[in-house]
């Protein structure tokens, strides 16, 4: 569940600092588990991230309210791809599709590229944005592309990234910082791993050594708390005044979690009621 951190305001809760010279991928790194050189990508289609897997024909619902609008999301896991071209070689992408839906009327459509590095970090090529007002498409804000607008599909405007922002790590820990989105003013976001180990209960079950992750942007002052559960991604998203809960998934927490284990000798689980 991928909320743009753009200029445009999001009307439910459904989507890179000034242009970097050189090819380093654009981050702030707290700790060790963030790369901090560029990545490689040779089998960028295979994202199995334990925190953002990626899997084609994949379906997820979420239900919730924004301020006493009843909301839903819907998340589209595409067996289609697109490539991108990153310094000088293409990477092949992931497509997910993000519906947001208020009252029952869909207000915003939102196509996202995500490519898996050697290493296991999840990138982030890039998103256009469709936000619609009574069926009828009247913005693109928060758009934004590695290589910018390259498709005669992609809106005019779009922004160019020369780098993909850093979405997942192989590895999260506690206090871990990086950028999502960083092409400012069109896009900013900060993400900080706050929570891990947690036990986060929704409508589509109970999630075990979830982690939680707090988003903020120099262009908008709200901040916005996304749970991220293995083998499933986002089950649950909070901000001032509005959550999201999974509703149904056909991603699924497999019942081996070997990734959590060496986690759980150093933290003990928290309820995700734990984290502000």
């Amino acid at each position: 569940m991928k909320r743009s951190r753009g200029p445009h305001s999001l009307a439910s809760l459904v989507l890179v600092a000034t242009l970097v010279a050189g090819l380093a991928i654009s981050l702030r790194t707290a700790r060790a588990e963030v790369p901090s050189s560029p990545p490689t990508f040779s089998n960028p289609l295979t994202i199995n991230n334990a925190f953002f897997p990626f899997q084609p024909g994949g379906l997820k619902v979420y239900a919730g309210n924004d301020h006493g609008t009843r909301v839903k999301a819907i998340e589209h896991y595409l067996t289609a791809t697109r490539t991108f071209t990153l310094n000088g070689n293409n990477v092949p992408c992931h497509i997910l599709v993000e519906e947001a839906y208020e009252s029952g009327d869909l207000v915003e459509r939102s196509f996202n590229y995500f490519a898996q590095a050697d290493d296991g970090t999840v990138y982030y090529f890039g998103e256009v944005v469709n936000i619609i007002e009574n069926g009828v498409i009247v913005s693109h804000d928060g758009s934004w592309l590695v290589g910018g607008a390259t498709l005669p599909s992609d809106p005019p405007g779009t922004g160019n990234a020369p780098t993909p922002g850093l979405f997942m790590p192989a590895n999260p820990e506690l206090g871990d910082v990086f950028k999502q989105e960083d092409l400012f003013p069109i896009v900013d976001e900060t993400d900080e791993v706050v929570g891990v180990d947690l036990d986060v209960l929704v409508p589509a079950g109970k999630y075990e050594d979830a982690i939680a992750i707090k988003e903020s942007s120099r262009l908008d002052p709200a901040t916005e708390i996304k749970w991220y559960a293995p083998g499933v991604g986002v089950v649950k998203v909070r901000a001032n005044g509005e959550t999201l809960r999974l509703k149904s998934s056909t991603l699924v927490q497999p019942p081996d979690r070997e990734w959590s284990r060496s986690r759980a000798e150093r933290q003990p689980h928290r309820r995700d009621a734990d984290i502000e």
